[in-house]
């Protein structure tokens, strides 16, 4: 067969029960090979895929068919907030800046692609002005948390020879840390502006927005002699979806 299906659970679930083994073995699911017991396998795609899928929406687990060709990818490009990280760092910014409910609506619509990104931001960072600036030093000791999964996707794409790339709408003062900690081997973000220690409520242009971050794919590519087939992609918000489309294999990530 050219593909494979991977069933994926959520982590520690064991969702993959032997009754879905069951269910493959009906389809000739007969060779499926555990990634990780009960929350993931894999096994070659069946003529009868379609009715497969329609069996598998009766549980709780995602259904991912991948082409064998060229499966192992050579280029790692992710988002940060909600994806290699579980908050949204402007979010965050504006709760201890005393504005996050008006952030955060912001934010959701932004996400779900109901505001333009680069209106959304400049909007949000706006709310930030006076806020100090050792507040970032703060939220990332105390408030920011690496997501389940991340150093290990990192670890693993790079000992297979892969870049990895780190690159957010969001913030270099929070792209810098979370990069270093998980072993990024670049990252690219917007800049807040401050003056004496304060924020202006202001970013140093351009935005870095959904096409900078496709430019961002096609740029490591070409510098590395990489096709867009060789790139996974990963995030969540609609101003991700460019980059995702553009990558071999783009994952939505509690999309």
């Amino acid at each position: 067969m050219d593909s494979v299906v991977v069933l994926i659970a959520a982590p520690g679930s064991g969702a993959i029960t032997p009754d879905v083994v069951a269910v493959l073995r009906d389809f000739g699911g007969d060779e499926a090979r555990w990634l990780k017991t009960g929350d993931a396998l894999e096994f070659d795609a069946p003529a009868q895929l379609p009715e497969l899928k329609r069996v598998l929406d009766n549980y709780p687990l995602d259904c991912v068919v991948v082409p064998k060709h060229n499966r192992r990818k050579r280029l790692l490009i992710a988002d940060m907030d909600s994806t290699m990280i579980d908050q949204e760092c402007i979010d965050e910014l504006g709760v201890v800046a005393g504005v996050g409910d008006r952030i955060k609506d912001i934010t959701m619509r932004a996400m779900h692609g109901a505001l333009d990104f680069q209106e959304a931001i400049l909007e949000r960072v706006a709310l930030l002005k006076g806020l100090d600036v050792s507040m970032i030093e703060m939220l990332l000791k105390e408030r920011i948390s690496l997501a389940s999964g991340g150093k290990a996707l990192v670890a693993t794409m790079k000992a297979h020879g892969a870049f990895t790339a780190l690159v957010s709408g969001g913030f270099s003062a929070f792209t810098g840390p979370v990069a270093a900690a998980l072993d990024f081997d670049e990252h690219h973000a917007n800049t807040l502006l401050s003056e004496n220690g304060k924020l202006t409520g202001q970013l140093a242009m351009p935005i870095l927005g959904k096409e900078a971050k496709v430019e961002s794919l096609k740029r490591i590519c070409a510098a590395r002699g990489l096709a867009s087939e060789d790139v996974l992609a990963v995030g969540d918000g609609a101003n991700d979806i460019p980059m995702l489309l553009a990558a071999g294999l783009g994952v939505a990530l509690h999309a």
